[in-house]
């Protein structure tokens, strides 16, 4: 083969094709194909012109669905107008075919008005399709005014499968956010989140703590419960009971499974810090647990926000009344005491934990642990692992120690170094110490992160265990959301075993849990949906 040979196929495997008259690229975004959705992008084209004529048009293309895994569940594919980043313009649909082969022709007639052109395939699923499914589209060919381009095979690998757990408007809601995730002992998926009924705003609103239940691994879940409604307590509306910031727990031991949330009744001033009266449906009024003096000194529902906690002893079906742990937990002069968002974990010797977060006496975030050692009829809140954080999960190294990853605000705005902080304890947070991987082994845009430990037997049937962490992989942005492993107890999380999930991203929220020794579930605030849930199946990794 001649050097211009070599070159030639180099470009080709990459889907740049250099010819005297245009460039074009074929270009693929990782990023989940949601079941049951109508649009979903799995790769795009850009056309740059080198000379441009009145007369030019796109006049077909060829395509290759080689190793998708789930032909037969294709129900469409489409082609799109789409911007530079192959972001999709659903109003400018150019092709569309029902009829779906592993390799295809599309036939159309689009003219060419620009001197650069971009173009993104999108695909439609039917709803059942597994969840182990993989999808592989290439653009192979492209002809202009009937004249053939070869583009050649681009992805070898295909884009897994996700289920679009919960949508804008869906079931009258707003907004869904905040996911929680746990397995139950009887091996039921349960996804909590923030239920936001009239808008995507935090607290205070009217916002309640709802509940999906799945039995088949998260292929399929049962509708929206409302666990967690405060409804209109004290004679104020809905708007001014809002609870939010929900964090999951399995007693691995019994199965009960609690349920930790944050409610706010009514509006404390944002300057004062006092109960502001008289508010009605038609109030204005807002203010935030975090901002200002938005949850005050104090235990009571007009002085501070409140911790609640709810039970299931029948496997999430139903729920207990919810308890007010307030007064039990925080420290009186502490401003704000409050659940993380996530899941809680059960300790080898049955010790219950939440991770916690809350304001301290001048008001400075922190973050911490809350558990229960008499299988949750009494909970006690440990010192603070460390100021100027927030949302936390924790996970229970193979040595007996807890170790608590931790936002930090720190890394508002600042590129590096930049880093998640971790401490770890070994008497149930009476004291703490900074980890060897805390602010430089774990980037981040100051957003919540989740982190799981997966236990699962090797070959010779010995128990090994694994940390998964996910997060927005990015300084800056809640974009490339990706997850990590680590085989050593989150000492190094090598590169080579970063996983991305969706490259655009979103809110970026998430949380893991272990379905079997080889699958992972995991539910995050996606690009796609506002809640996509997905499994990721271990042996596909390692």
């Amino acid at each position: 083969m001649t050097k211009c040979g070599v070159l030639l196929f180099i470009l080709l495997q990459v889907g740049i094709l250099y010819a005297a008259d245009l460039e074009i690229k074929f270009s693929r975004a990782v990023l989940p194909v949601l079941a049951g959705e109508s649009i979903n992008h799995v790769g795009y084209v850009r056309v740059i012109k080198k000379e441009l004529s009145a007369n030019q048009r796109l006049t077909g293309l060829s395509y290759s669905f080689s190793g998708t895994t789930c032909l037969n569940e294709l129900e469409s594919l489409a082609l799109y107008e789409c911007n530079s980043k192959g972001i999709i313009n659903k109003n400018k649909l150019f092709a569309i075919s029902d009829v779906i082969s592993e390799n295809g022709d599309l036939r159309i007639n689009i003219p060419i008005h620009s001197d650069t052109c971009y173009w993104a395939f999108s695909v439609k699923v039917k709803r059942c399709v597994s969840l182990s499914s993989r999808i592989n589209f290439n653009c192979t060919e492209m002809s202009f005014n009937n004249k053939v381009y070869y583009l050649g095979k681009t992805f070898a690998e295909g884009l897994q499968v996700g289920i679009p757990l919960r949508k804008a408007k869906q079931d009258g809601v707003n907004t869904s956010r905040i996911p929680g995730l746990i397995t139950s002992t009887k091996g039921t998926l349960m996804a909590i989140y923030d239920a936001r009924w009239d808008s995507g705003r935090d607290l205070q609103g009217d916002i309640d703590i709802a509940l999906n239940r799945s039995e088949d691994g998260g292929q399929s879940w049962q509708p929206m419960q409302r666990v967690l409604d405060m409804k209109e307590w004290g004679n104020l509306p809905e708007k001014y009971n809002g609870v939010s910031d929900a964090c999951i727990l399995c007693d691995k031991n019994t199965g009960t499974i609690y349920i930790a949330g944050l409610w706010m009744h009514g509006v404390l001033d944002a300057v004062s810090g006092k109960w502001v009266e008289g508010l009605t449906q038609d109030s204005t009024r807002w203010i935030h647990q975090w901002i200002s003096k938005g949850s005050q000194p104090g235990f009571g529902v007009k002085e501070t926000a409140q911790f609640l906690i709810i039970k299931s002893e029948d496997d999430g079906k139903t729920w207990s009344a919810p308890i007010n742990i307030t007064s039990l937990t925080k420290k009186k002069e502490w401003w704000l005491y409050a659940p993380a968002p996530g899941h809680g974990i059960t300790l080898v010797d049955g010790t219950l934990v939440f991770p916690t977060q809350g304001r301290d006496e001048n008001g400075i975030p922190f973050s911490n642990i809350t558990y229960s050692k008499d299988g949750g009829k009494t909970w006690i809140a440990s010192a603070p692992a460390y100021s100027n954080t927030t949302e936390c999960m924790a996970v229970q190294l193979d040595n007996g120690d807890i170790m608590l990853n931790m936002r930090d605000n720190r890394n508002r705005g600042v590129k590096s170094p930049n880093g998640r902080r971790v401490c770890v304890t070994s008497d149930l947070g009476k004291t703490w110490r900074e980890h060897t991987s805390s602010y430089n082994a774990l980037i981040e845009p100051t957003c919540m992160a989740s982190i799981h430990k997966h236990v699962y037997s090797d070959d010779q049937g010995r128990l090994k265990s694994l940390l998964v962490f996910f997060n927005p992989n990015s300084y800056n942005a809640r974009e490339k959301l990706t997850l990590k492993f680590s085989f050593d107890d989150g000492k190094t999380w090598p590169e080579k075993y970063w996983v991305m999930v969706d490259e655009w991203g979103g809110a970026g929220y998430s949380c893991i849990t272990s379905i079997d020794e080889n699958t992972l579930g995991i539910i995050y605030e996606g690009s796609g949906a506002h809640l996509v849930f997905q499994q990721i199946k271990l042996k596909e990794l390692f």
